[in-house]
């Protein structure tokens, strides 16, 4: 199996340590239909059964690159979980989640690979398959959404930043851009959202992953009135009203506001944040389960 590594550094905020890591490619992992690349971090201590991350790039981005900006691989050395960073066939394309194919399950596309990828990573490290998340910026948000609604017992909890609710992107072209959506024109009732996820993976009738949605009130990306369909969306999904029960102000940080739906879903609103919400590693470990919360979050 070939490999290439490349070199990233991060600052141990908690111990005030330069740490360096490395990614390794993958090149041989499964079924790959769009040609997608896989780039893997495993910490030297490792977990018995660990569990496994997937993260994912925002358009005009690369593995590498995210890698090098996120904490989640100095996380890892902390936390012992397998890191997986995937990456769009070309230098700084966006993830597929408009065509047919990526939003049906094992229906191909890149959302195949990318459930390859977990599944490579879960039989080589002996990792543990209840412990499987998914996280990711704008595009890396959208596809976010996108493998929680096309995989759902894959993934045990979703952590997306500046996304568009699954399905909202579709055109039926491969990686193809949808204005509707990123304007904020399409509109459905939860039920109506809830009906189109449960279409992408037909007679599952399982648990669907927690979800963690955040969006910044002067996006101009991708319209504000994205974090609403997707709170809908999900909303349906799990059957809740649709209104928080909880609201926390500065939390989990400055300028952000939790809204608590249900114990499956949270929405965190970000006020003068455009695009997009800076991803909050340790607070996405949180949701995960990784590690504890001291808040009751």
């Amino acid at each position: 199996m070939a490999i290439c590594t490349v070199q990233g550094a991060a600052i141990d905020s908690d111990h005030q340590l330069i740490k360096r890591a490395s990614l390794t490619q993958v090149q041989n992992f499964g079924t790959n239909p769009s040609g997608i690349k896989m780039f893997i971090y495993v910490p030297q201590k490792l977990q018995a059964k660990p569990p496994v991350v997937l993260v994912l790039h925002a358009c005009a981005w690369t593995a590498n690159a995210f890698f090098g900006t996120t904490k989640y691989g100095q996380l890892a050395d902390q936390h012992g979980y397998v890191l997986i960073y995937g990456q769009t066939p070309t230098d700084g394309a966006c993830w597929d989640v408009s065509s047919k194919q990526t939003l049906t399950h094992d229906g191909g596309s890149d959302s195949t690979g990318l459930a390859n990828m977990v599944r490579y990573a879960l039989q080589k490290y002996n990792g543990d398959a209840s412990k499987v998340y998914v996280t990711g910026e704008s595009s890396g948000a959208m596809m976010t959404q996108v493998m929680a609604a096309v995989y759902p017992d894959m993934f045990a909890a979703a952590s997306e930043f500046s996304g568009e609710p699954a399905g909202c992107f579709y055109t039926n072209n491969v990686r193809g851009w949808n204005s509707q959506c990123a304007g904020g024109q399409l509109h459905k009732t939860p039920a109506e959202w809830a009906s189109q996820v449960h279409a992408m993976y037909p007679g599952y009738s399982g648990q669907y992953p927690r979800m963690q949605i955040y969006h910044g009130d002067v996006d101009t990306t991708l319209n504000i009135a994205s974090f609403n369909e997707s709170i809908k969306e999900w909303s349906g999904v799990f059957g809740y009203s649709g209104t928080a029960t909880q609201t926390q102000n500065n939390n989990p940080g400055n300028k952000l506001t939790r809204y608590t739906y249900g114990e499956r879903l949270q929405g965190i609103w970000g006020h003068g944040i455009g695009h997009v919400v800076p991803t909050n590693e340790t607070e996405a470990l949180r949701w995960f389960g990784i590690t504890v919360s001291t808040d009751g979050h």
